[in-house]
């Protein structure tokens, strides 16, 4: 899938990826970077400057500069050989990659003393009597949700528009508990956690690309960890697709490889976070909700920047409601 910014590699030492357009600061991504390189976090390409500029309207930031990682390949190349080779042994270090990721997230340090929040909201979700929802962290969740959905629904066109159009009822039930959970711990996430931003390098994996999902404005930047997982194991759906429609892998096979690949990412995720003595960041009853959410994103990012993408998507979202 094509990057929405461009990175130039220089001198096969670092990598500049310039932000198109440059963005307002403050930006996620320098301070995330302060804070893994802090608390020992390695899986991600060595972060060394944030270029910035100040004009009339404010500081923007223009560039990241990161170390060059020998024989990288993304997720969009080296998973879809795995997807038409039948490959899941991949599954479980991202699985760790991930878990280690929100650990180090949960672990304080000078520029996140507080990494861990918790949401409380009413065990029942109950409108007031003009059919409010509140304001509460939860009815935010279900707001982004349902947004993403209606949005989808306006933007998908064709054949496809009508077959989301049709089944908007079940969409709509899927992300429905968002407006009922329970508590769940809160750390600020990736955000745009998908296979694209997993490289694999001559020494391993490695995590890349902390600028949050490029469809949201104005998230906040505390969200449970089931939204980052949910979105990684959509991904390997995505990969899915992309092997059937590029490399005319059986529809059928891809979809067993599919599921195995999200199964086992999935336990190696909990296991590394129970041992780590981070199980508690996982909310599962989150998972499905954000799943939908995110294929409506995928929608909307591909009506947005890359309408070729849209194929991806729908497949999925076929494959689960046939």
């Amino acid at each position: 899938m094509d990057q929405t910014n461009r990175s130039v590699v220089v001198g096969e030492s670092v990598v500049v990826k310039w932000l198109t357009p440059p963005a307002p600061l403050p930006q996620p991504t320098p301070d995330m970077f302060a804070h893994l390189t802090s608390v020992g976090f390695t899986a991600t390409a060595t972060p060394y400057a944030a270029v910035s500029r100040r004009d009339d309207e404010g500081e923007l930031l223009l560039a990241l500069v990161t170390a060059y990682l020998p024989d990288a390949v993304d997720g969009w190349e080296w998973c879809v050989d795995e997807a038409v080779s039948g490959g899941t042994s991949f599954a479980a270090d991202l699985g760790v990659l991930s878990a280690d990721l929100h650990a180090a997230m949960a672990t304080p340090s000078e520029t996140f003393p507080d990494p861990v929040r918790t949401a409380t909201f009413p065990a029942r979700h109950t409108p007031d009597k003009r059919g409010h929802h509140g304001t509460g962290p939860v009815n935010r969740w279900f707001t982004r949700a349902e947004e993403a959905v209606n949005t989808a629904l306006t933007l998908t066109g064709g054949d496809d528009g009508d077959w989301l159009s049709a089944h908007a009822g079940a969409l709509r039930a899927e992300i429905a508990p968002l407006a009922s959970s329970g508590a769940t711990p809160l750390i600020r996430i990736h955000g745009d956690l998908h296979v694209g931003q997993m490289l694999r390098w001559r020494d391993g994996y490695a995590v890349i690309d902390f600028d949050g999902n490029p469809t949201v404005v104005g998230a906040d930047p505390f969200q449970p960890a089931a939204r980052d997982l949910a979105q990684l194991t959509t991904s390997l759906e995505h990969v899915g697709q992309v092997a059937v429609k590029r490399r005319d892998a059986d529809p059928l096979v891809i979809a067993g490889w599919a599921a195995g690949a999200r199964a086992a990412l999935e336990s190696a995720y909990l296991g590394r976070l129970t041992e780590l003595g981070h199980a508690g960041l996982l909310d599962r009853s989150l998972l499905r909700p954000f799943e939908i959410e995110q294929e409506c994103r995928e929608l909307i990012y591909a009506a947005g920047h890359l309408p070729r993408w849209r194929y991806a998507p729908m497949g999925v979202l076929r494959s689960w409601y046939r």
